[in-house]
């Protein structure tokens, strides 16, 4: 979509600026009107922010020191990373806890018999649900990888990661930091057939802390605070695979080592440049009971878009239900909600007793719609937006709202945005969002240089 062709008038909530004009001087003249300044709808009532989603992904290989430095020279007000554990026990950057399909290891497999011999081949085993097996709680059975109860060791065998099946990959928990950093080499991942891939395989992988350094010796030299956004990544699998691998003493050693990266940093404090994100509730809340006093965001997934009404489908007839329609502790608890309840007022307000704000899914803001409806109607024929009042209710509930993920591709866009990925941000900025994950950091700038316009034009 061309600036010519402006969003839906549904989406354009933006407040009146109140400007008001200047007395005359002491001659009788009119004095210069101050430049308005804008009237942004976020909490806080500061600019949204710019959240670099695994460092500048769309252009280098993620969640690497190149694309964290890339977001940064590009505006990125935050370096987002998603961690697990390492089999000795360090925090890593990385998205996935396979790792076949974000690094270069299957290459390096080829020519490296200790890489190769590292696959994990083992099956998982099927496990009854414990609340009513119902075609609309999905289905009745979910793949686990504790395939001898009476043994904890046993889960380092097969490669199921909330119920996701990755046999014949290679976990991220059978290798040393050491090893990943010296052995493989990340890689884009989303959309991958439409990157660059001039560094694929190149660039070393990173921890956590490794991150946090980043952050602080780019912003030290741009002279402005670059916050750090990390991911409790797959929290119960980490926290069985940690136990496995004899790192810590309790129950949770995964969020025992984000307390001491939090602690290390001097980080543990509200106002410290870091948010600590998770799907999985039990783990932020967990990590509050820990003693964690940084802010915390509860990311909220979905697995289907409904372009008949707009609405967000969470249940599937297969192991995506357990994947993305509702927390993996909720699932092993029997626990049949999903997470359309976290965004509900009750849901906002439960959320609020132990987080700071919510990271929901871009959908789950603005409705997509297709009007009127037509079978096989997909993402590029979205002709319809509506705000389904999610960032009100939040910012009612006193949470902030950073929204997840902005990519630029036009496969990525709804139709009603004629490939242009700026006027998608300037819908949710109109709204107020407070921040968005984005894997194209510089589009995230640029839109907010345009919104900040529109709003001193008004």
């Amino acid at each position: 979509m061309t600036p010519n062709h402006p969003a839906s008038p549904a989406l354009i909530l933006l407040a009146a600026l109140a400007l008001t004009a200047c007395g005359g001087g002491g001659n009788g003249g009119s004095a210069i009107k101050p430049e308005p300044k804008p009237q942004f709808l976020t909490l806080d009532g500061k600019q949204p922010q710019v959240i670099a989603h695994r460092g500048y992904s769309g252009l280098y290989p993620e969640q690497t020191q190149m694309a964290y430095e890339k977001a940064i020279d590009a505006g990125a007000d935050m370096i987002e990373l998603d961690m697990h554990m390492t089999r000795d026990c360090f925090l890593v950057a990385r998205h996935n806890a396979w790792l076949s399909d974000s690094t270069n290891i299957a290459d390096v497999a080829k020519i490296n018999s200790y890489v190769a011999a590292r696959k994990r081949t083992t099956p998982g085993v099927l496990v009854n649900v414990k609340y009513p097996a119902t075609p609309e709680n999905g289905p009745a059975q979910y793949l686990s990888d504790l395939i001898n109860p009476s043994n904890q060791k046993s889960v380092l065998q097969p490669l199921v990661v909330d119920g996701e099946d990755h046999t014949g990959d290679w976990s991220i928990s059978d290798f040393t930091l050491h090893e990943l950093r010296t052995l493989l080499g990340g890689t884009t991942l989303d959309n991958r057939a439409d990157r660059p891939t001039e560094w694929n395989g190149k660039l070393p992988l990173i921890s956590a802390q490794d991150v946090i350094d980043i952050a602080a010796a780019k912003g030290k030299a741009a002279g402005r605070t670059i916050s750090v956004y990390a991911e409790t990544k797959n929290p119960y699998w980490n926290n069985q695979q940690a136990i496995a691998n004899s790192c810590g003493t309790g129950s949770h050693p995964f969020e025992d080592a984000v307390m001491a990266l939090l602690e290390q940093n001097r980080f543990n404090t509200p106002d410290a440049p870091i948010y600590i994100q998770s799907f999985d509730p039990d783990s932020l809340k967990y990590l509050r009971k820990a003693g964690m006093k940084a802010k915390g965001v509860q990311l909220i997934d979905g697995n289907d878009y409904n372009f008949k009404d707009g609405s967000v489908g969470y249940i599937t007839n297969d192991e995506w239900t357990f994947i993305s329609g509702r927390p993996y502790s909720w699932t092993l608890a029997g626990d049949a909600r999903t997470f359309a309840v976290m965004q509900t007022p009750a849901g906002l307000a439960e959320i609020k007793t132990y987080a700071d704000g919510i990271g929901p899914w871009k959908p789950q803001v603005i409705a997509h719609s297709v009007v009127p409806y037509k079978d096989g109607a997909g993402l590029k024929d979205v002709n319809t937006l509506k705000d389904t009042g999610l960032i009100a209710n939040a910012h009612k509930a006193g949470l902030v709202v950073h929204s997840f993920t902005f990519r630029s591709e036009a496969s990525r866009l709804a139709g009603i945005f004629k490939g242009e990925p700026i006027q998608e941000y300037l819908a949710y900025y109109r709204l107020g969002i407070d921040g968005v994950f984005t894997d194209f950091t510089a589009d995230g700038v640029k839109a907010r240089e345009a919104y900040i316009a529109e709003l001193k034009a008004k």
